[in-house]
């Protein structure tokens, strides 16, 4: 699969998706989950780590559902046709 250039369309395509409420929301529970695994020392700035949410829901920040992955790991997960984890 090639990777799609980043054209000045795709660039207002992408903004206006990223500004929809529900993406939002999502990313700011993304940010405070990672906030949580740097406040238990978890991970540290700049670390190279992401912090995964096991069930792929990342509106559960809840502790068992929280790990620590390389970069790498986290971002090659094999996905199924709807481009869920599988």
């Amino acid at each position: 699969m090639a990777s799609q250039k980043n054209t000045p369309a795709r660039q207002r395509a992408q903004a206006k998706y990223n500004s929809k409420p529900e993406q939002i929301k999502k990313r700011a529970s993304r940010n405070k989950a990672r906030a949580a695994m740097v406040k238990a020392g978890k991970v540290h700035k700049g670390d190279g780590k992401d912090v995964d949410h096991k069930n792929g829901n990342p509106l559960n920040n809840s502790k068992g559902n929280l790990r620590v992955r390389s970069k790498t790991a986290n971002r090659t997960l094999k996905r199924n046709s709807k481009a869920g984890k599988r």
